[in-house]
C-alpha cells in the first residue's frame, strides 16, 4: 500500500488510516479479527475517540503489544481544560498506551466552538500542557460539516496545528463553496507543511427511516467499483490519507481498493462529480 509523509511528523503514513470506531460497537473477538486484517496489510495508523463506544478498550489489547507499529491519534471533543485533560489521560489507560503521537482537538465544527477551545481555560491549554509533558507528539485538529474547511483555515491563523482532519468526497468537491475552501486549505497545508487526513470517503446517503445495515452514521458504498472509485478520487487530491470507514465489514473492499490505488485523471473526476446530485449530502 502506498504511503505519503504526514506532514511535518514525517511519518510515512499508509494511504488508509485505520478508523478504530470500526472496532468500537463489537465484541474482542469481532475487534480481534478487524486488526489481524489491519496488520496484514500494513495499516501503520490509527484514529481512535473516546466516543467510538468502547474502540479504546478493543485496541488496548494489540496497542500494549504493537505499539511501535502504529502511529496513533487520538482526540477529545470536551472543551474544557480540566475535564480534556482528564479524558486524555483515561485515553491512554484504556489503550494501554504511555503516549500518543497525535492528540487532536474533535469535531470543531464553528466558529463558536473554536473559540471554545482557545479559550483560557479551554482544551487546546491541556493539549498543549500534555504535549509539554511528553503525552503526546503533536496535537492536530478535525471538523465535521459544510464550515470544516473555514473553520480548520481559521484555526491556522490563530495556531500551528500538526495535522489536520476534514471531510472530502466527490459530493462535498461537487458543491463550489466547499471545494474552494478545501482547496484554499490543502494549499495551506502545504505550505506549512501539515498532515492532512479525510472522512467520509464512501458517504453515499443518511440512512432516513431505513434500518442500519451498518454501523457507520450513513449508508455507505459497499459496492467494490464505487468503494473504488470513491477512494480513487479523495486520495487523487493532495491529501495524506483518508480513515477507512466505520465497519469492518467494509474493511476488505477498501483495504484491496487502496493496494491497487491509481490516481484519477481530470476526465475520470470530472465525470464522478457529474454523478454527486444522485445522492444526498452527508453532514
Amino acid at each position: 500500500m502506498e504511503k505519503r509523509k504526514f506532514g511535518r511528523t514525517g511519518h510515512m503514513s499508509t494511504v488508509i488510516v485505520f478508523g478504530a470506531f470500526a472496532v468500537g460497537p463489537v465484541s474482542q473477538e469481532e475487534a480481534d479479527a478487524t486488526m489481524e486484517l489491519v496488520m496484514k496489510h500494513g495499516v501503520n495508523h490509527i484514529d481512535v475517540a473516546p466516543s467510538y463506544f468502547d474502540a479504546e478498550l478493543r485496541l488496548g489489547p494489540w496497542l500494549e503489544k504493537y505499539r511501535d507499529r502504529f502511529f496513533l491519534g487520538c482526540k477529545t471533543q470536551l472543551r474544557g481544560h480540566d475535564e480534556a485533560r482528564a479524558e486524555l489521560e483515561r485515553s491512554l489507560d484504556r489503550l494501554r498506551v504511555d503516549t500518543f503521537d497525535l492528540f487532536q482537538l474533535h469535531a470543531v465544527t464553528t466558529m463558536e466552538e473554536l473559540d471554545e477551545c482557545f479559550a483560557a481555560d479551554g482544551s487546546l491549554k491541556a493539549i498543549l500542557e500534555a504535549r509539554d509533558e511528553g503525552l503526546t507528539r503533536y496535537v492536530g485538529i478535525t471538523s465535521h460539516g459544510w464550515q470544516a474547511p473555514a473553520v480548520q483555515l481559521e484555526a491556522l491563523r490563530r495556531f500551528d496545528f500538526d495535522s489536520l482532519l476534514f471531510t472530502l468526497n466527490f459530493k462535498f468537491w461537487a458543491d463550489d463553496d466547499y471545494r474552494r475552501d478545501a482547496q484554499e486549505l490543502l494549499k495551506v497545508a502545504a505550505e506549512r507543511d501539515v498532515g492532512t487526513m479525510t472522512i467520509k470517503t464512501w458517504a453515499r446517503d443518511p440512512w432516513g427511516e431505513e434500518k442500519p445495515g451498518y454501523h457507520t452514521w450513513y449508508k455507505p458504498f459497499d459496492e467494490a467499483e464505487m468503494v473504488e472509485r470513491s477512494l480513487r478520487f479523495t486520495l487523487s487530491q493532495p491529501i495524506t490519507a483518508a480513515i477507512s470507514a466505520g465497519d469492518s465489514r467494509l474493511l476488505p473492499a477498501i483495504l484491496a481498493a487502496a493496494e491497487r490505488f491509481r490516481p484519477m485523471d481530470e476526465e475520470e473526476q470530472a465525470s464522478l462529480l457529474a454523478e454527486a446530485d444522485k445522492y444526498e449530502t452527508i453532514f
